[in-house]
């Protein structure tokens, strides 16, 4: 049977993707607005309430007043925005780590962030293994292509090729914080440090550990087997093999996928360690996330439509 899906803020760049990831699939059939329609309320709350499934892909705000339009109990609701991460009634997209169950019979799924991905892939599973210490002030940098910041930074990376690096979040209240410490049941929110970079997408997230200096932390090596037992069975979630020249690489060119792999790099005496996960911040870290959790949802095969 063929479910309707329609996407909110399908003009934008996740929305976009996600549209693209379900072109010619017979299984679902979207829902459009005609351009001069798009921010009329009535014609927005009609498409709301009509679609099986909803996708957000809008700014906080307007998702809050997107939700607050479903007068139904059977139109099902994936958010890509940051409004409904940390918040209560509603199940965090991230299958591999919230339970695929848990996904498949929800309501209300909040999409991860590009980031969160990456930090709650690596640290989650660790923490609940009692390989790491949950009370431990985890460090975090990562950088992503500029696509993940919406039109305005694409325009201004396009436009002025002599950025090279841009830091942000300085004031160290970035939004993904929160789920990042929520999914991993920190005590303590992690220090982030997010950049970006003059590529359209990609995505890398290192995680330093002291572990000598880390009260009960495990060795580098059950680490990594820690991880791989964990994500055994996912086809998206994979460990990746250490590089042979000693460097890891995020291209300008790379197309992107819907995958996550990750890393675990150790010292010679196993006292320091990184943790590291790359990814399409457009992929696992948006579109591609989406369409899996839609997939779930409507009981198919997860990787329908995903580019693996």
């Amino acid at each position: 049977m063929t479910q309707t899906v329609f996407i909110d803020g399908a003009a934008g760049t996740t929305g976009l993707e996600i549209a693209e990831r379900l072109a010619g699939r017979r299984e679902f059939s979207l829902l459009a607005i005609d351009d001069a329609r798009r921010k009329d309320a009535g014609t927005r709350r009609e498409a709301l309430n009509d679609a099986d499934f909803v996708i957000l892909c809008l700014p906080d705000d307007a998702a809050r007043d997107a939700v607050a339009m479903i007068a139904n109990d059977r139109t099902r609701v994936i958010d890509a925005s940051t409004a409904h991460r940390v918040a209560p009634g509603w199940v965090y997209g991230f299958p591999e780590v919230s339970g695929h169950d848990a996904v498949a019979n929800a309501a209300r799924v909040s999409n991860p962030g590009c980031y969160s991905t990456g930090f709650i892939a690596l640290i989650a599973p660790l923490i609940r293994a009692g390989l790491l210490p949950a009370d431990w002030p985890y460090a975090c940098n990562a950088v992503s292509g500029y696509s993940g910041g919406g039109k305005a930074l694409i325009e201004r990376f396009e436009q002025d090729r002599d950025i090279a690096w841009r830091g942000y979040a300085l004031g160290l209240g970035h939004k993904h914080v929160p789920e990042m410490q929520a999914r991993c049941g920190l005590s303590i929110a992690p220090l982030f440090s997010p950049s970006v970079i003059p590529a359209h997408r990609g995505m890398a997230v290192d995680v330093q550990l002291p572990l000598a200096a880390m009260r009960n932390a495990a060795a580098p090596s059950a680490l990594r087997a820690a991880l791989a037992d964990f994500y055994a069975a996912s086809p998206i979630v994979v460990m990746g093999e250490a590089p042979t020249d000693g460097e890891m690489l995020l291209r300008a060119s790379d197309a992107g996928d819907d995958r996550i792999e990750l890393f675990v790099f150790a010292n010679a005496d196993g006292s320091q360690a990184r943790l590291v996960a790359q990814l399409d911040n457009l992929g696992k870290g948006a579109s591609g996330a989406c369409v899996q959790n839609l997939n779930i949802m409507a009981g198919l095969p997860e990787t329908e439509g995903l580019r693996l």
